[in-house]
């Protein structure tokens, strides 16, 4: 091929003017795909990265509950063996009172 020019414009001996737009177009669909295929790519890794973060609060997060579920857990059974004892003590005061009250019946006083 030859290159030839004509007022002003670049041509190669047998390449056309519709040629050249076909190529520039064709050019600019492969630019666009590869520049869209980057960014798409880079979107998708910084997805990932926020991903993997949030991830990584919710599990923060889950731990907190499951530390604080055990927690409730053995506050519970502290309560209950309290309850537990406080039961035992006013039985032992009703029986306390009881022997006092026959004690000032009959009159030992």
């Amino acid at each position: 091929m030859r290159s030839t020019r004509q007022k002003g414009v670049f041509l190669l001996e047998g390449v056309s003017c519709l040629d050249w737009a076909v190529i520039v177009s064709a050019a600019a669909a492969i630019s666009g795909i590869v520049l869209g295929w980057l960014g798409r790519s880079r979107t998708v890794r910084q997805d990932g990265a926020e991903d993997g973060e949030l991830r990584a609060t919710v599990k923060y997060i889950r731990d907190g509950v499951d530390d604080l579920r055990v927690e409730l857990k053995s506050q519970s059974q502290r309560y209950d063996l309290l309850a537990e004892r406080v039961t035992r003590v006013e039985e032992s005061a009703k029986q306390a009172h009881r022997r006092i009250d026959r004690i000032e019946s009959e009159g030992r006083v």
